[in-house]
């Protein structure tokens, strides 16, 4: 008898670990969907009492990027029963669009979840009592313009944090439940983008992008790209979400012949010239086997002051001013205006390293005396543009509007800077840029077509970079636009960019109601 009630108890014990094997195999294996979206459905409830994310607006309080709570609804194929029920109640619902996808997850006991917007649709589904379908409340981040500024705000990536542009500079005090008002104007930004769109079918550049700022101190008023992307499904662009790099501070080319005033800038701070020295032009200059040239081969005859170098875009002249200057006093300056460095501004930013320049060759001085071999940021262009006209200082740009103002740099002297403000205005007066000019009022900027380099390789292509930077009022400017399209199919910027900076300008002046500099003449107005 007693080795019987032995073998009663083992039988026991032996059942007990079968039964909490089994319960186990049941929990981790067969059940296992149904207990993960239960789970989710609970993590889900849980991160809705979480604080919610900070919001994004516009300077005029437009809203970027908000906060929206919407409904998932879950559905377990191992827990229904009638799956044609089931299929066509939710295809009612939920659109005949779907009905391949439920009925695919459904023949392969796949969960299925979606979310919905409309809490009507959830509470005549609730109604339902259908076995096996749950329901959860989260929040999720919308952009309710869509594609506009697409670049500067980013998008809130699937694990939760900012991926590019604001959402991921401010991705700690966007998670920690900060507001941002930013300095972007939504009917500036609006505007850009429109002219980019109309503009693309008419020049057929690759990219392009218009960038508007306050020199004065830095606030950033547009930053509008094309082609463009809706953040709201920035899961369509998988396999190209290169195209939320920022144009303005994650790609670097070369300016071209934009960036002869920063030679000119240099020239006049040491003293090296005024704006109406003169030279004679030889047309072409030979510097260790390298021979320069002006756009065209063109050779311009008689005494030629700075100021027309400037009107006419001539390389000559700007080797000329550059082969005053020291190399290594030309470097410092290139420094000072921040050439190697990024610009602070609030967004990722990338800065090329320029290693060249600094091996000191004459060559080297030379080309980028009219921008080329040296590469920068657009937004770094427009920075050191700033400091040309604002009175000589180093701005910092920015989006946020509650940015703390740094200490300015002074780059320039204030003498300089008016020198160059008369020469700039000059340029659309008189020279390659007129089709700037807007009558009643002083334009001031500088043209730049660069050949981009080949890829790998040595030389340039045939492919261009064409900018324009323009300036106004243009004797005391709060509006500085940097235009840049990336290969348009015209000869120059004069052509392609300076038509859309006066689009763009005229826009903002009638906009900001700015008051003319001059009467104009009957024959400006026509």
């Amino acid at each position: 008898m007693k080795l019987k009630r032995e073998y009663f108890f083992l039988f026991l014990i032996f059942l007990s670990f079968f039964a909490l094997f089994f319960k186990l195999f049941s929990l981790q294996i067969l059940e296992q969907k149904k207990y993960s979206a239960f789970s989710f459905a609970i993590f889900a409830s849980e991160t809705s009492k979480e604080k919610k994310r900070g919001e994004v607006y516009f300077s005029g309080g437009e809203p970027l990027a908000i906060n929206k709570e919407i409904f998932e609804i879950i559905i377990l194929p191992e827990k229904i029963k009638e799956k044609e029920k089931i299929l066509e109640i939710l295809t009612n619902f939920l659109g005949k669009e779907k009905e391949k996808e439920i009925l695919n997850k459904l023949k392969n006991q796949e969960k299925i979840s979606f979310e919905i917007e409309d809490e009507k649709i959830i509470e005549e589904i609730e109604r339902k009592n259908l076995e096996g379908v749950f329901f959860t409340k989260k929040q999720k981040r919308v952009y309710p313009q869509k594609e506009v500024a697409f670049q500067v705000i980013g998008f809130l990536g699937g694990e939760g944090k900012g991926q590019y542009g604001i959402e991921e500079f401010y991705e700690k005090e966007l998670s920690e439940g900060k507001d941002l008002k930013l300095t972007l104007d939504f009917q500036i930004q609006f505007m850009a983008e429109k002219i980019l769109e109309r503009e693309k079918e008419k020049l057929n550049f690759e990219k392009g992008g218009i960038l508007v700022l306050d020199p004065q101190d830095g606030k950033i008023l547009a930053m509008a790209v094309y082609p463009r992307a809706d953040p709201n499904n920035y899961k369509e662009y998988a396999k190209n979400l290169e195209i939320f790099k920022n144009f303005f501070t994650q790609e670097i080319y070369e300016p071209g012949s934009v960036f002869k005033p920063v030679t000119m800038a240099i020239g006049l701070e040491e003293g090296k010239i005024t704006p109406e020295t003169t030279y004679r032009d030889p047309g072409k200059i030979k510097i260790g086997g390298w021979i320069i040239t002006n756009y065209d081969n063109r050779q311009y005859p008689g005494e030629i002051s700075m100021t027309e170098v400037l009107e006419k875009s001539i390389n000559t002249g700007a080797v000329f001013v550059q082969q005053k200057i020291p190399k290594e006093v030309h470097l410092k300056y290139l420094e000072k205006f921040g050439v190697f460095e990024k610009t602070n501004v609030d967004l990722p930013e990338i800065v090329a390293s320029n290693s060249e320049l600094k091996k000191m060759r004459d060559i080297t001085f030379a080309t980028i005396s009219f921008g080329q071999g040296i590469a920068l940021t657009p937004i770094q262009l427009a920075r050191i543009f700033s400091a040309l006209i604002n009175g000589g200082k180093l701005i910092t740009p920015h989006l946020n509007s509650e940015f703390q103002l740094k200490k300015e740099i002074q780059v320039l002297s204030k003498e300089t800077s008016e020198k160059l403000q008369k020469m700039l205005v000059s340029v659309v007066e008189n020279g390659f840029a007129k089709r700037a000019k807007i009558p009643g009022y002083f334009i001031g900027g500088k043209t730049g077509t660069a050949l981009q380099p080949i890829f790998g390789g040595k030389g340039y292509s045939h492919k261009s970079w064409q900018s324009f930077v323009g300036f106004f009022p243009a004797f005391s400017p709060n509006y500085l636009i940097l235009v840049k399209l990336d290969d348009p199919k015209t000869k120059t910027a004069e052509y392609s960019a300076v038509p859309i900076f006066k689009e763009m300008a005229d826009f903002i002046i009638k906009l900001k109601q700015i008051p003319p500099d001059y009467s104009p003449t009957e024959n400006e107005k026509h």
